[in-house]
């Protein structure tokens, strides 16, 4: 304690650091309990909305209009942050909000009793505890399994921006701290664990920025591993004893309890290589290469591993990976699915027959697999090409699955928009939609199906299940599947003829040409026009609309260009237009 400080000043920080962390609690709980609210009951509000609906303009959907243009302002209309990078107005909003409640109550009532006004003492040490009350609930977001997801109903992935926001803002807290401490208390041993803290701190903000998570991303795994610890164990020690202390601990317990959630889960879906079982729940997956950056990995699935569409997995291979227990995810590009296996369509001579919608080249059905199209880029998924380039055979440890499944059943349109390998996450949905549609679960009249490659024999990755969902579509439930190659000027033909080749022996030499003689089906050469394609599918459309879209920024972006105002505005929306909801994988809801 300074020389100028008296015992009373020490008695109105006490108090102060014990209240104020709390009321910040407070703020972000109830924040989080509106989130959740509105996540969970906006879908059944908006399916009400527009039971009877009539292309008039009426008054009584004021409520939706507020929605949709809520929706349009917080996440489609966007901040760009360099070329490649950026943030959606609700990204923005809750970054100064939280920022600026952080350092409200850091800076509010920092009088001493002797009158000096912005006391040093005061700020220095409240702002302290400000930040390490923030670490439970950053640990929390940065894990797997955690409480806010099953709160809010927002999967762990979409609120990674949250993760590293407010961890970035407590760092930033921490500077200002420190910068306070040193002029009192660098006498001090203890202050030795601060500055431990403060290093390692730095060394993982440096190690999660975008660059270094795209392009290292083996680096950024094990540094951010370590200087985590090392910011743990040395924030308890430097506060250990004086304020703040008892916000630490339970950042080792919340990432303890996911470490053992993870660990049974990788020990139940991988059991024989942990000796409980041999044969079937074997995990060797099966490596092959599509094309010059995209490795399809193949595994049985253990008959008690389920997942829902869009969900993804994380991939452990040791024999791959540079070091051990590398964890990458990934998105499931197969179905896991029971009724499409067994649904019987005619065939061109009026007989019924059963079909099984298939990964094209594959021997076992969409649903007996997981299936992943991983992009090739640096360190691990470059190793992973050399082993596909040889049709390798790997083992792999599943850790999974996450994140959460769009509900489209309550939308009477949706659209799918794919660039190159996300597609792994459009498939299953559009096959979902299908499948609902023909348990008579979906209140879908109309599925939009956009996929951009830059070589038009990619079309082939999917093509057999294409046929088969198209052919399994009930009348009710319109199908359009536009395909765009920007790579190759290859005709239709050309690609047909691909199917005959001899190269890919075992593949049905008719389904391509099948593809493109069915109904609603379009492929075609040079890029596709989001903004003309996704307008006209709004004029066309009532009630409600789901978009889905998971490719690079520049997909993301044209995309959200299209949804902006006056396309799926309040006005439009009055007047009997559609309300239209868009899902960014990776990038997060709106």
């Amino acid at each position: 304690m300074p020389a100028d400080t008296s015992p009373a000043d020490t008695v109105v920080l006490t108090d102060e650091n014990n209240t104020y962390p709390e009321y910040v609690w407070y703020t972000i709980a109830a924040f989080l309990f509106v989130v959740g609210c509105f996540q969970h009951y906006e879908s059944d509000e908006e399916t009400a909305a527009f039971n009877n609906i009539q292309h008039k303009f009426s008054l009584r959907r004021i409520p939706l209009a507020i929605v949709n243009f809520y929706r349009v302002v917080a996440f489609r209309w966007t901040l760009a942050i360099g070329q490649s990078y950026t943030l959606n107005m609700a990204e923005v909003l809750v970054t100064v909000v939280y920022i600026a409640l952080l350092l409200i109550y850091a800076f509010i009532n920092t009088t001493s009793v002797k009158g000096q006004k912005l006391d040093v003492y005061y700020w220095s040490n409240r702002i302290a505890v400000l930040a390490s009350s923030q670490f439970p609930i950053v640990t929390a977001l940065g894990t797997k399994n955690n409480l806010v997801s099953l709160v809010t109903g927002i999967s762990y992935d979409k609120l990674n921006y949250i993760h590293r926001m407010m961890a970035r803002t407590c760092f930033m807290l921490l500077c200002v701290h420190a910068v306070g401490e040193v002029q009192y208390y660098s006498s001090y041993d203890w202050i030795h664990a601060g500055v431990i803290a403060m290093v390692a701190f730095f060394i993982l903000i440096l190690a999660s920025l975008r660059p270094v998570r795209s392009n290292v991303y083996e680096v950024f795994f094990y540094i951010h591993f370590i200087a985590v610890m090392m910011l743990l164990v040395g924030a308890y020690f430097h506060t250990h004893g004086v304020y703040g202390s008892y916000w630490i601990w339970p950042s080792f317990v919340i990432w303890a309890l996911d470490r053992v959630i993870r660990m049974v889960r990788l020990v139940v879906f991988n059991h024989s290589y942990f000796g409980f079982k041999s044969g079937y729940g074997t995990m060797d997956a099966t490596t092959e290469m599509l094309s010059e950056d995209v490795v399809r990995v193949r595994l049985h699935r253990p008959p008690h591993f389920h997942w829902s569409p869009g969900q993804t997995a994380y991939l452990i291979m040791p024999s791959v990976s540079t070091l051990p227990f590398e964890a990458h995810p990934f998105t499931i590009a197969s179905y896991d699915s029971s009724l499409l296996s067994t649904a019987e369509t005619e065939d061109q001579s009026g007989s019924s027959r059963e079909h099984e919608i298939q990964v094209s080249g594959s021997s076992s059905s969409l649903w007996k697999e997981l299936v992943f199209f991983i992009n090739v880029h640096r360190g691990f998924t470059k190793n992973l090409k050399e082993v596909a380039a040889k049709k390798g055979i790997v083992k792999v440890f599943v850790d999974g699955p996450y994140g959460s499944s769009p509900d489209l059943g309550s939308y009477d349109t949706s659209v799918l928009v794919a660039g190159g390998s996300g597609i792994s996450y459009t498939l299953p949905v559009f096959l979902n939609v299908i499948e609902q549609a023909r348990k008579g679960k979906s209140s879908c009249k109309r599925v939009v199906f956009i996929w951009s490659i830059r070589q038009a024999e990619s079309v082939q990755w999917i093509e057999e299940a294409l046929v088969k969902a198209v052919q399994l579509a009930p009348p009710s439930l319109t199908v359009s599947i536009r395909i765009f190659y920007t790579g190759s000027t290859r005709s239709m033909e050309e690609v047909s003829s691909l199917s005959n080749s001899t190269e890919k022996p075992g593949k049905d030499p008719l389904a391509l040409s099948m593809l493109l003689s069915l109904r609603g089906v379009k492929m075609e050469s040079g890029r596709s026009d989001l903004d003309a394609l996704l307008k006209e599918e709004v004029s066309m459309a009532s009630g409600s609309m789901s978009v889905s879209v998971c490719g690079s920024q520049g997909i993301a972006r044209a995309v959200r260009r299209a949804l902006r105002f006056p396309v799926s505005g309040p006005s439009s929306v009055l007047s009997g237009g559609p309300s239209v909801t868009l899902y960014v994988e990776s990038f997060g809801y709106a």
